[in-house]
């Protein structure tokens, strides 16, 4: 996919001029060879976002500069795709090229030059980290894209009884240690296992939340590259287990899962949304922070708004559009929790901070944004800013500590004429993760935001 490589700086040299439009809204293509074939740019990576996803970001996006039939067609390996469509005005074909052989290969991708854009369902790692050291810093906010939530939903036969497990026990049942079913409450049989295979996201995630460093995957585990495979094989088997991406459950029973004394959850709007469904994880797409190929910044800001969300939502994934929803298990709060709170929904947003830093992460400045342009649009909105902590020495430090980072978001919502009413610290209470560990705490460490009159 390296042929047009050469050719294509010539391409952008008439492309997105001074009146292009402003980012989220696409421009018709210009510039484009006459009778032309172009390859516009490469997604490489994690196949949860390359099976499906990216490949409809990919067609909408080609449609919004004004492609015609537009079509996702079969490449010519497993778990690849062209994009392509017709530019009628130049007669030109233009295409997008995906591959999902599993997130490690698009940060590879990144490094070759055979990919513009690397998928992954899973933050990147030191490694990578300093890998691409030289081509970017992965970790600023122009380089890492959060484009989704996933939930990492675990699945059983819909005939299992078992409905509940710990991210412990999960731990327990994937290394072996639990063997039938009966030791967990269900019906007397043996536990077959069902894993994605070491290339994926989805493993990398699954081995990160779960198994940690204490626990291996069992090596009876049967290991799948395709996600539908393994949902599908799941559902067939009574005695059947495995994990996969929420927007892969198709036939199979997603079950609730709890993490230390927090809540047991199961995946939904809310719950991965807000991040705190125990086995939720964010959804990336990194790229050069100044990109050369301006095709890739614009499908990018293509995808992070409104017209990309509802696709992401569309494809069975948590999109981030705002929504304020009254919780489930909003009466099983304590008392004072839901008086400070009477009459107000919770919105489908968590802000988080910098691993060790008071500073706001990427997806929380992103959704400072969103935030303020949820509460423009809704002006007799009433907003309360909960912070969360972790625990410290004394319990009014956890206090202290939580309403400064909902100070911290107030400041910065400020800055966008948005004068919250009430910025209170909740300390260490309602946590969502285990206590232990880092990025538990990390998770702990938040900042809920209730609002009142405001539509749904």
């Amino acid at each position: 996919m390296n042929f047009w490589r050469a050719s294509f700086s010539l391409i952008l040299t008439f492309v997105f001029a001074a009146t292009a439009a402003k980012a989220g809204q696409t421009a018709p293509f210009e510039g484009l060879p006459v009778d032309g074939d172009v390859n516009l740019f490469s997604v490489q990576g994690s196949n949860t976002i390359g099976e499906d996803l990216a490949p409809r970001l990919a067609r909408a996006y080609l449609t919004s500069k004004g492609a015609e039939d537009v079509r996702i067609l079969a490449g010519t390996i497993e778990n690849e795709r062209i994009i392509t469509g017709f530019y009628r005005p130049t007669r030109t074909r233009v295409s997008i090229f995906v591959a999902a052989h599993g997130s490690g290969t698009g940060y590879s991708g990144l490094l070759d030059g055979s990919a513009d854009i690397a998928a992954s369902s899973r933050p990147i790692k030191d490694s990578e980290y300093q890998m691409l050291r030289d081509i970017a810093d992965m970790r600023s906010v122009k380089s890492e894209h959060i484009v989704g939530i996933d939930g990492l939903a675990i699945i059983v036969n819909p005939d299992n009884p078992v409905s509940d497990l710990s991210v412990q026990e999960l731990a327990d049942i994937f290394s072996g240690e639990y063997q039938d079913w009966s030791e967990l409450g269900g019906t007397p049989g043996p536990i077959n296992l069902y894993a994605r295979d070491n290339n994926s996201g989805t493993w990398d995630s699954f081995k990160s939340m779960v198994l940690g460093s204490q626990y291996r995957l069992s090596e009876k585990a049967l290991r799948f590259e395709s996600s539908q495979e393994l949902s599908d094989r799941v559902s067939a088997d009574r005695y059947g287990i495995g994990f996969i991406g929420l927007s892969f459950v198709r036939s199979a029973k997603p079950i609730s899962v709890s993490d230390g004394s927090a809540k047991s959850l199961l995946p939904n709007k809310l719950t991965v949304a807000t991040e705190d469904y125990a086995l939720s994880r964010r959804l990336f797409m990194y790229t050069d922070d100044e990109p050369a190929n301006a095709y890739v910044k614009e499908f990018i800001d293509f995808s992070l708004q409104d017209d990309g969300q509802k696709i992401v939502a569309d494809v069975g994934f948590i999109s981030q559009e705002l929504k304020a929803v009254v919780p489930e298990f909003y009466n099983e709060l304590p008392e004072d929790f839901r008086q400070l709170t009477t009459d107000a929904k919770r919105l489908t947003i968590n802000f988080r901070f910098q691993e060790g830093s008071a500073k706001l992460d990427n997806k929380a400045l992103k959704d400072l944004e969103r935030l303020a342009d949820f509460l423009h649009a809704n002006g007799s909105a009433e907003v309360v800013l909960i912070g969360f902590g972790d625990k410290k020495k004394t319990e009014k430090r956890s206090q202290l500590l939580s309403k400064l980072r909902a100070m911290a978001v107030r400041r910065e919502l400020v800055r966008y004429g948005i004068y919250p009413k009430d910025s209170v610290g909740y300390g260490e209470d309602l946590p969502v993760a285990s206590v232990n560990g880092s990025e538990g705490r990390n998770k702990n460490r938040r900042v809920e935001v209730w609002v009142r009159n405001a539509g749904a």
